[in-house]
């Protein structure tokens, strides 16, 4: 792929309906997103990042690494993760209304465990944990409506 072909690509893109735009080829990976969501790319060494929160990385699946700055100190804190929304729709942190949540901030977490559902089209789909650990941040409500990829949970992993 050469530079005119991802320039008409980038325009072709920012003209359209489309919010993301992922393509992976042997030579080449682009990532386009109109979404005000940052992303990045770690490497096996970490970036430091300055701004403050967490920041979701590209992954086909519901579990990706992240860096989350402090907001007092710009201090990196390490080994935690997220669980993303795999698909939109309305998202249930308890299993019905009158039960306790699913999970809580301070609560561990093990593979496989249901931690929310999400209602997409009149079905409830079951969000289960791709990791062990200890759930550090709620990033949703109760009822709220999510995106796909929107970052459900921060778990700090073991």
């Amino acid at each position: 792929m050469n530079l005119a072909e991802i320039k008409e690509l980038f325009l072709l893109f920012n003209d359209s309906d489309v919010r993301e735009f992922d393509l992976k080829q042997a030579d080449v990976s682009l990532y386009l997103s109109k979404n005000e969501q940052n992303r990045v790319v770690l490497n096996s060494s970490p970036i430091q990042q300055e701004s403050v929160g967490v920041t979701e990385l590209p992954s086909s699946q519901s579990t990706t690494p992240s860096v989350q700055a402090s907001e007092s100190t710009n201090k990196v804190v390490e080994d935690v993760l997220t669980i993303q929304s795999p698909l939109v729709g309305v998202a249930y942190l308890k299993p019905s209304p009158d039960k306790a949540p699913f999970k809580q901030v301070g609560d561990k977490v093990k593979k496989g465990e249901v931690v929310c559902i999400i209602e997409a089209m009149k079905v409830m789909n079951e969000i289960t944990s791709d990791i062990d650990g200890e759930i550090v941040e709620i990033n949703v409500s109760n009822e709220e409506m999510v995106e796909y990829n929107q970052v459900l949970f921060t778990v700090k992993e073991g």
